[in-house]
């Protein structure tokens, strides 16, 4: 009878045993054979739809294998380039800089197509939304990445191919964060483009590139699609602070909408501030997931 007990409550305790929290990818307890710390600052490549297109890895200090880190696209805007956006202090969107209590990334910068006007995320016949699926694949061969922690930035055209992922592949990020972009420059969302995702967006009232219509346009849509309660976001009148709305949405899909007084910016500032709200913003809405 003794026995018996013992067994039962063995069987309780290893019921009881946490299991490992996340969804490790296939590069978790292997030596990075691509990718090194170098990765940062001299371009990796790969080649999809014919075309060989650079991208960079920021690995975290002591990167270590067996630990599930998040991955963050970081997408250049019009005109720019992968190069661009790891450059200076505010490097891959300023996130790095925000990294505390162990939360921290792997942050991916790949750089888009070339079309008369410069570099952008033209997407055409779908290649960029192909190129960053491949991508994700290869890099996560290669590091350690918790398959359930994957998000994606970027400013204006970054923006907008932020969002058009948002509506592809939901189902592989865990949220973006869209700053000052628009519905249409990447092309329409892909079709149905009716999952939730967890939506994070930012947009100047005086935008005269790509006007604050468009960004209600596809946070509206994610309204929707993340079963939010409706209410009206306000915005800020001439030389007042930016005015966060934040909705009552679906359990697991929050969204987060900032309308500020500014014309397009990747770095708005509130009057009498010295530094943006945009990287904090976003950092604070992608760490919020575990």
């Amino acid at each position: 009878m003794l026995t018996k007990f013992l067994n039962v409550a063995l069987l309780l305790l290893g019921a009881a045993t946490p299991i490992a929290a996340g969804k490790p990818s296939g590069g978790c307890g292997k030596k990075p054979t691509l990718i090194s710390a170098g990765s940062a600052t001299t371009p990796l490549n790969i080649t999809a739809g014919g075309k060989s297109r650079p991208y960079y890895v920021k690995l975290p200090e002591n990167y270590d294998n067996n630990h599930q880190y998040r991955l963050i696209l970081t997408l250049h805007a019009l005109g720019g380039s992968a190069q661009q956006v790891i450059q200076g202090a505010n490097g891959w969107y300023g996130l790095p800089n925000l990294v505390k209590d162990n939360i921290s990334a792997i942050y991916v910068a790949p750089q888009g197509t070339n079309a008369n006007i410069g570099l952008g995320w033209w997407n055409s016949g779908g290649e960029d939304i192909a190129m960053i699926k491949d991508l994700i694949k290869i890099v996560e061969a290669d590091v350690c990445i918790d398959q359930n922690l994957r998000f994606s930035t970027g400013f204006s055209h970054g923006g907008a191919m932020s969002f058009v992922l948002a509506c592809a592949i939901p189902d592989q990020l865990r949220a973006v964060a869209v700053l000052s972009g628009n519905p249409q420059i990447s092309g329409a969302c892909p079709s149905p483009g009716d999952k939730p995702i967890a939506w994070y967006s930012e947009h100047g009232t005086r935008d005269q590139v790509l006007p604050i219509a468009g960004g209600r346009e596809m946070r509206d849509r994610f309204i929707k699609n993340n079963g939010c309660q409706a209410k009206t976001a306000p915005e800020p009148a001439r030389g007042e602070k930016s005015i966060k709305t934040v909705y009552n949405c679906t359990e697991g899909y929050p969204l987060t909408f900032v309308a500020f007084d500014g014309d397009h910016t990747p770095s708005p500032k509130d009057p009498g501030a010295s530094k943006t709200f945009a990287d904090t913003n976003t950092w604070e809405f992608f760490s919020q997931f575990k």
